[in-house]
């Protein structure tokens, strides 16, 4: 069976000092996969629009700002992600600069500003905690992960770096 990915995506935004990163408190859809966890920004790429395209449009509805900086942490495959055991592909950014006023909240739930040195304090999906750390260090070379899940669980984790 061929592996037919949902592809996706995953932005970081980045306060104007680095320090603080712009997180989605997932609290507003009873019926939401994410109910009460903490995510990046981003979701489904659209049939017409290549990933960075995907990227500034997640962010723009999500967020209600313009990204005017950013590039690509990394990606991950995510088989089995889904609500109903769907295959996911994700393409990780950072964004370092943008233009407006990010909202407080959104219909998915309340956006919030969060010190990375305080990221793991947060309710998230276990292998967040194992990818966020490569999105945050100072190596530029893009990471390429596989992490897969089973009945709403990671059963494992490898990367790796060119």
């Amino acid at each position: 069976m061929p592996y037919t990915p949902i592809v996706a995506t995953l932005g970081y935004v980045l306060s104007a000092d680095g320090s603080q990163v712009l997180m989605l408190h997932r609290n507003a859809r009873t019926d939401d996969h994410h109910l009460g966890k903490y995510n990046g920004l981003g979701g489904k790429i659209e049939p017409d629009e290549d990933v960075l395209a995907g990227m500034r449009r997640e962010i723009a509805e999500e967020a209600g700002i313009e990204c005017t900086a950013l590039s690509l942490r990394g990606t991950i495959s995510w088989p089995g992600f889904g609500k109903q055991g769907e295959d996911w592909l994700g393409f990780v950014f950072v964004v370092t600069a943008f233009t407006g006023t990010p909202l407080e909240r959104n219909p998915e739930g309340t956006l919030e500003w969060v010190a990375i040195d305080r990221l793991h304090e947060l309710p998230m999906w276990e292998g967040d905690r194992e990818f966020l750390p490569l999105v945050f260090d100072g190596d530029p070379r893009p990471f390429h992960g596989v992490m897969p899940y089973r009945d709403g669980r990671m059963q494992s984790w490898r990367y790796s770096r060119a």
